[in-house]
């Protein structure tokens, strides 16, 4: 039976990033609890994942389980629109106690993609409400990944991105080299250059500055500079450009901080969250940004912010994330990433010297491993798997972002996985 549930879902499921010819052989997973994923042919898997960065908790935690339960039983949706709901009112407290203090109105979507969307339209109907209607372009810097809706495409990296084909038919942006400093190294005052010349020129047709604070994901997985953010925050200032700060894969303590943009002291004008909200339970974003974008917009014509999905605030989504954000609340969470980052330093030194890497990168609860070659997926993904652990590499990439609860010893089980089956190469 389960041989052809395997078999129906080569045949009929797309996943993502994947062909419908020629897939590359999924995983059955049956069930999964703390940091294991089990498969079908009852094995278990220590999951460094955290499915996309998104369950730090692990799997099945009865705290969300609970969340999850008491607010079924009441209701699973109501529509957002005329109507709320207590679970909306009280993840909206605690995401106000959390995040950077500028930041007061907060709008839900239910992905990430979709809160990007939503900052880039707040912020082009925010300087057509300061009669400011030619503000309609975007910058950011090369390297970044922002979703795979329409315009969250247009501000990933068109040319080493994943939507390189999209690239003619999408709105064409401004782009600037990434920050050639690196986090944790010494800041080249050069790495500004090119977005103040940016900025110099084009201040009057950009209407936000975006970009993921210090950590690049899956653009990359790349490190920069603090120093980098801080000054394009003042450069945005200076242009009047909004300053939009994705957070999606890097908000809720992944680098060390709560959000990353906290590395810099930055205050963004817009903020994005999305992934571990909800502990990796179920799909939820928001967009938050300041009184003045929020009033600005409200006071001009048409007099609302021109967006409302579906299943905006889902009451079942919102009860589990300000169950999620009050769990990762209730313990030492820095000291827990920090234990992480200290022990993947540790354990991935010694990958510097292999033949097969090019560089070793970590932060707060993220590990790298940049080969100088890309990755054999299916070859890569099947070894894993033999090895006892989940890894998802993509191009040159071998990377792990573990949930939080993950003790030494299974950090060191995982990673010893990788080693092994890198040495066989």
């Amino acid at each position: 039976m389960i041989h052809n549930d395997i078999s129906f879902d080569t045949k009929h499921i797309w996943h993502p990033y994947s062909s419908a010819t020629e897939p590359i052989p999924p995983c059955h997973i049956t069930h999964a609890k703390g940091v294991y994923l089990y498969t079908n042919n009852n094995t278990k898997l220590i999951d460094g994942m955290a499915s996309w960065w998104s369950v730090i908790h692990g799997y099945n935690n009865p705290t969300l389980n609970e969340a999850a339960i008491t607010q079924l039983q009441k209701m699973s949706h109501v529509m957002f629109g005329g109507l709320t709901h207590t679970p909306a009112i009280e993840l909206t407290k605690k995401l106000l106690n959390i995040v950077p203090k500028n930041l007061e109105h907060v709008f839900y979507s239910d992905s990430g993609s979709v809160a990007i969307e939503v900052a880039m339209k707040m912020a082009i109907q925010y300087w057509h409400a300061n009669q400011k209607p030619e503000k309609q372009m975007f910058a950011t810097i090369r390297g970044g990944y922002h979703g795979d809706t329409w315009h969250a495409m247009s501000v990933c990296d068109p040319d080493t991105g994943m939507h390189s084909l999209f690239s003619k038919s999408l709105p064409q942006q401004f782009f600037a080299p990434r920050p050639q400093s690196k986090y944790g190294e010494d800041y080249n005052p050069k790495d500004i250059i090119p977005f103040s010349q940016l900025f110099e020129k084009h201040h009057n047709t950009i209407a936000a500055c975006i970009l993921e604070p210090i950590v690049q994901g899956a653009g990359g997985m790349y490190f920069y500079h603090p120093q980098f953010l801080r000054e394009l925050a003042a450069l945005c200032k200076k242009h009047s450009i909004l300053l939009i700060a994705d957070e999606i894969a890097t908000g809720f303590g992944r680098t060390g901080k709560m959000f990353a943009c906290e590395h810099a002291q930055v205050l963004p004008d817009i903020m994005c969250v999305g992934k571990a909200i909800t502990g990796g339970y179920l799909s939820l974003a928001a967009t938050l940004c300041t009184q003045t974008i929020a009033h600005t917009i409200s006071n001009a014509t048409p007099g609302v912010f021109m967006h409302g999905p579906t299943f905006m605030a889902n009451p079942l989504a919102c009860a589990i994330a300000t169950a999620s954000i009050t769990l990762l609340q209730s313990f030492d969470w820095q000291k827990t990433i920090q234990s992480i980052e200290t022990q993947l330093h540790e354990l991935l030194s010694p990958f510097k010297t292999h033949s097969l890497v090019a560089e070793v990168r970590v932060i707060g609860a993220i590990g790298v491993i940049e080969l100088h070659n890309a990755v054999d997926m299916k070859t890569y993904q099947k070894r894993f798997i033999q090895e006892g652990i989940w890894v998802r590499p993509f191009g040159k990439l071998v990377y792990i972002m573990p949930p939080y609860c993950i003790t030494a010893e299974k950090l060191k089980f995982l990673v010893s996985g990788i080693h092994k089956v890198l040495c066989e190469k």
